[in-house]
């Protein structure tokens, strides 16, 4: 049967909240951005972020980082929990956690890409979180936080309510080093936005998410240990976006194949796929390429779809991933994607 999920409680202004690196822990090859937005998260957010023995520690062991973790949770002063970044280990930090601190207090998470991981693990044992906001990326933007981010992080910690996700009117897949002094103060320029494109917009669906980066959502149907039987899905939303790492279309195509042949596609009856990012520093390309690659991931997905679940309603589009701005989607909570009115909305 599918977890029970209780929507972790709102945090007051100067509540504490925990800010790990279960990942790469890029605090301590970028100490100046990190400090930034630790700064933000007091002046912008008043909160009081607390740092932990690995969240500057580059090369902690996945039992050291899964400590922290379990020490967040199990701080009845920690509030909330946020990673820095994402990475690409950190599968190996699960098995060393124990579900008991996590379940006591569900205090909500925040992170998204390589913490797809930690989000599926805590689905798995019946804890909400949210998808998105990590602090070196949109919290330390150099500009300061684009205001769709921060306040859909805002309310995801402060609110309680819906929030509606709405189409954003520009965005950008660019890169800025962080090695650059200018990443503290400059963000790169944003071009319009490609907008939503719905497939078969014929229902309303309210319903817990699940899912995320689909590079790790397929690490994770390897390894196979926080999987649930795919009945366990049966009318969730499914949350797909991929990464820098920029996987080709057929690369989308074969893993949504293979939870396909899984009977795992099948059970969502609305699907919301992020915006594409589709340039890299390793692998820059132009605007018409872009396009050509947003196209070809959208065809690659309804292809899969053609074959496993063609009832399925299916928004592209939506800006939930690793492009820039980001909205905060509850993970484990629901929203209700609403096809006809064309809406989507949160649930907080």
């Amino acid at each position: 049967m599918r977890p029970t999920f209780r929507t972790p409680p709102k945090l007051s202004p100067g509540d504490r909240v925990a800010v790990v690196s279960p990942s790469f822990a890029a605090p301590a090859e970028f100490p100046d951005l990190h400090e930034q937005a630790m700064r933000r998260l007091r002046d912008d957010f008043g909160l009081e972020p607390v740092e932990y023995p690995t969240t500057r520690q580059l090369g902690a062991a996945p039992a050291e980082r899964a400590r922290d973790l379990m020490a967040a949770y199990a701080d009845p002063g920690i509030r909330a929990v946020l990673a820095t970044i994402g990475g690409d280990d950190q599968i190996t930090v699960l098995p060393h956690l124990d579900p008991a601190p996590f379940q006591a207090d569900p205090k909500p998470f925040f992170g998204y890409s390589d913490n797809t991981n930690l989000l599926i693990w805590l689905w798995h044992h019946g804890v909400a979180a949210y998808h998105g906001g990590s602090t070196m990326v949109h919290v330390a933007r150099g500009a300061g936080p684009h205001p769709v981010s921060a306040g859909s992080l805002r309310a995801a910690l402060f609110t309680p309510g819906d929030l509606e996700i709405t189409p954003v009117e520009e965005f950008s897949d660019e890169e800025l080093s962080w090695h650059d002094p200018a990443s503290l103060t400059s963000s790169l320029p944003h071009v319009p936005s490609p907008g939503w494109v719905w497939h078969q917009p014929d229902r309303v669906v309210t319903a817990p998410t699940w899912g995320g980066n689909l590079e790790i959502l397929h690490w994770q149907l390897a390894a196979d240990r926080w999987i649930r039987p795919v009945d366990d899905y049966a009318g969730c939303v499914l949350l797909l976006e991929t990464s820098e790492e920029m996987p080709p279309d057929t690369e989308v195509f074969r893993i949504l194949r293979n939870a396909g042949e899984r009977g795992l596609l099948a059970q969502f009856p609305a699907i919301l796929v992020g915006t594409a990012k589709a340039s890299s520093f390793s692998a820059p390309r132009p605007p018409e390429e872009r396009a050509r690659y947003r196209d070809e991931q959208r065809e690659a997905v309804l292809r899969a779809l053609r074959d496993y679940h063609p009832e399925a309603m299916v928004v592209f589009g939506v800006d939930f991933g690793h492009t820039d701005p980001q909205w905060i989607l509850p993970y484990g909570g629901s929203v209700t994607v609403d096809g006809p009115a064309r809406r989507i909305t949160a649930h907080l």
